[in-house]
C-alpha cells in the first residue's frame, strides 16, 4: 500500500506540474457543456423561405403573415415570379420555395383548390425534408383555419412538394461528401502532427536541426507528403462512392480538387503547428482532437449552421471545414461552378496561406 500511494503521489504532482494537462481537463467539459448542446442541436430553425404570391388575395396574404411571425421561418423574399425565387434557392438564399398561384384563394373558397407548390433544397437532406415538411404544416394550419371560418374542410391534394438536386432526400447522397471531408480532417490533421511529435520523442528531430535546412523549406516537406496522401484518399472516396453507391459529382472534378488542395495544406499546416507547440504525443493529440470535434460539431457536417445561435453562426466563419463543406456539397450535388463559389476558395486559400506560414514561423530550430 506504501508502494502504492507513493506511486500516487509522483502522478498527481506530475500531472500538476504539467503546463498543458490541467488547463485540458478543465477546458474540454466547459467546451463540452456550455457550447456544445447549443450548436449540435438537431432542431431546425430559421429556415429561409422564399414566396411566389401570384395570387395576392387574403388566403395567400394570411399564409405569408403565418410563415413571418413564426420562429421556424425566415421570410427571405416576396416575389411574383418563380425565376426570382428560384435564383435564391441556387444560392442558398432559401431552403424552400412556396408558390401560390393564381386564383388560389378563389378556387380554395369553390371547393376546387390549385395546387400549392412546395420547392425544397434538398443538398442538406435534413434540412431541405424537414423544412419542407414545417412549410406544409404551417400552410395547411393557416388554409384550414381559413376555410373552417368559411365552413368548408381544405382539399387532400392542396401541396405539390419537389425537392430539387436531391430528389428523393436520400441522406447518403448527402452524407457520403460529409464523410469525406471527415477523413480529409482526421488523416490530414492527425497524421503529420503525430509523426513530427514523434520524430521530438524519438530524437531524430535533433539531427535535422543541426543541419542547414531552413524552417520553411522543413515545413514544406512535412506538407507535401499529406498533400498528397490526401489526394489519393479523396480520389479512392469517390471511387468508391460511385461502384458502391452510384454518387458521383454533378459538377466538375477540378472544382473539388482544387477545393481539396487547400484545405489539405490547410489541415496539414495546423497539425505541424500543433505539433509545433506539443512536447508529447499524447499532448498533440488532445489538441489536434480538440479541434478536430469543434470542426465535425460546428461546421454544418452534422447541424445545419443556420440552425445555429447567432453566435455560434458568427464562429464558424473561421472554421475552414464549413467552406470546404460549402464547395463539396455544392458541386457535388448541385453542380455549381467555381466561379459562383469564388468566395469560399478565396476563405479556403487565406486559410492554407495563414495556418502554413504559422506552422513555418512556430517551428523553433535550435542549433
Amino acid at each position: 500500500m506504501k508502494t502504492l500511494f507513493i506511486l500516487l503521489d509522483k502522478e498527481v504532482r506530475q500531472f500538476i506540474r504539467n503546463s498543458f494537462m490541467p488547463k485540458l481537463v478543465l477546458i474540454f467539459p466547459l467546451m463540452i457543456m456550455l457550447i456544445m448542446p447549443w450548436v449540435t442541436t438537431m432542431d431546425v430553425r430559421h429556415i429561409n423561405v422564399s414566396v411566389v404570391d401570384q395570387d395576392h388575395s387574403s388566403a395567400s396574404r394570411r399564409l405569408i403573415q403565418k410563415i413571418n411571425a413564426s420562429d421556424y421561418f425566415s421570410l427571405v423574399q416576396v416575389s411574383e415570379h418563380y425565376e426570382e425565387s428560384f435564383r435564391q434557392l441556387e444560392a442558398n438564399n432559401a431552403d424552400v420555395i412556396i408558390e401560390i398561384p393564381d386564383r388560389f384563394g378563389e378556387s380554395l373558397v369553390e371547393g376546387s383548390a390549385e395546387k400549392l407548390r412546395i420547392t425544397a433544397n434538398g443538398v442538406n437532406a435534413m434540412k431541405g425534408g424537414i423544412g419542407a415538411q414545417y412549410t406544409t404544416q404551417t400552410a395547411m394550419q393557416t388554409l384550414s383555419e381559413l376555410l373552417a371560418e368559411e365552413g368548408s374542410q381544405l382539399p387532400n391534394d392542396t401541396f405539390v412538394i419537389e425537392n430539387r438536386y436531391n430528389p428523393t432526400l436520400e441522406y447518403r447522397n448527402y452524407m457520403i461528401p460529409a464523410l469525406m471531408i471527415m477523413l480529409l480532417i482526421m488523416l490530414c490533421g492527425f497524421l503529420p502532427s503525430l509523426n513530427l511529435v514523434g520524430e521530438k520523442e524519438v530524437g531524430t528531430i535533433e539531427q535535422i536541426n543541426v543541419t542547414p535546412v531552413g524552417r520553411f523549406t522543413f515545413t514544406l516537406a512535412k506538407l507535401i507528403p499529406y498533400w498528397v496522401i490526401g489526394l489519393i484518399v479523396l480520389s479512392i472516396a469517390m471511387l468508391l462512392a460511385y461502384i458502391i453507391y452510384g454518387l458521383s459529382p454533378v459538377g466538375s472534378f477540378g472544382a473539388i480538387y482544387l477545393a481539396a488542395i487547400l484545405f489539405i495544406l490547410t489541415m496539414s499546416g495546423l497539425g505541424v503547428t500543433i505539433a509545433n507547440g506539443s512536447s508529447t504525443m499524447q499532448q498533440a493529440m488532445f489538441v489536434m482532437f480538440f479541434f478536430v470535434m469543434v470542426f465535425v460539431l460546428m461546421s454544418g457536417l452534422i447541424t445545419p449552421i443556420a440552425s445555429m445561435p447567432e453566435w455560434a453562426q458568427w464562429i464558424t466563419r473561421f472554421l475552414p471545414p464549413r467552406y470546404f463543406i460549402e464547395i463539396m456539397q455544392a458541386v457535388y450535388l448541385k453542380g455549381t461552378s467555381i466561379n459562383e463559389l469564388w468566395q469560399a476558395y478565396t476563405a479556403l486559400t487565406l486559410f492554407a496561406t495563414l495556418f502554413d506560414l504559422l506552422a513555418a514561423v512556430t517551428y523553433k530550430k535550435q542549433t
